[in-house]
């Protein structure tokens, strides 16, 4: 019964859940997100002009692909259940099936690849990666939204959105990507030498 005892197998530190310190950065990245979103341009089509893939981008490269991934998701279901924190104070499980819809369901996956870190010892090639990684996660939420919102309209192809949005937002969205690459990294130094970011 004794030796029973000691060689039952004892719970790894790998399985413990996400620490209370890592669910308030959860909280605060997704709040941060919420604010950010209310900065938008309203256009005549119906997709705003904004700067909530910088948002996205930003909480991806500062807290990681997983913790990153978690605050967008966040983001995204308290916005769905009804608050407001979507573009122009909007809320509701209407923005996701909506024309907008597709390019908020993909921001998860933008944050995940913004947040996937490539250590090598040549900081330029890191930042070169991580630089293409997130503007890769951005034309997936582009083509996922595009292809939503030409679902949804009949007045515009999916090929004539993406052209329409590779004129109008990419552009714009891509040098704000790279900014939030940027800002993220240097973000993250000091909350990773305070003990808030393991990864």
């Amino acid at each position: 019964m004794n030796s029973s005892a000691a060689s039952a197998p004892q719970p790894s530190p790998k399985s413990q859940p996400i620490s209370t310190q890592s669910l308030v950065l959860i909280g605060m990245f997704a709040a941060v997100l919420a604010v950010i979103s209310q900065i938008s341009i309203p256009l005549p089509t119906g997709v705003p002009i904004t700067i909530q893939v910088f948002g996205v981008a930003l909480v991806g490269t500062v807290l990681g692909w997983k913790l990153g991934g978690l605050a967008v998701i966040v983001y995204i279901l308290l916005g769905a259940i009804g608050l407001p924190i979507f573009a122009n104070f909007h809320g509701g499980i209407q923005c996701l099936v909506g024309m907008t819809g597709g390019y908020i369901l993909a921001w998860p996956v933008m944050a995940v690849l913004s947040g996937i870190r490539i250590r090598h010892s040549s900081r330029s090639v890191s930042f070169a990666v991580s630089v293409a990684l997130a503007v890769t996660g951005l034309m997936i939420v582009e083509i996922a939204g595009g292809f939503q919102w030409s679902l949804l309209t009949e007045e515009m192809s999916f090929g004539a959105i993406m052209v329409y949005s590779f004129v109008a937002f990419v552009p714009k969205d891509i040098a704000i990507t790279v900014l939030a690459v940027i800002l993220g990294r240097q973000i993250q130094k000091p909350l990773k030498k305070a003990g808030f970011l393991n990864q």
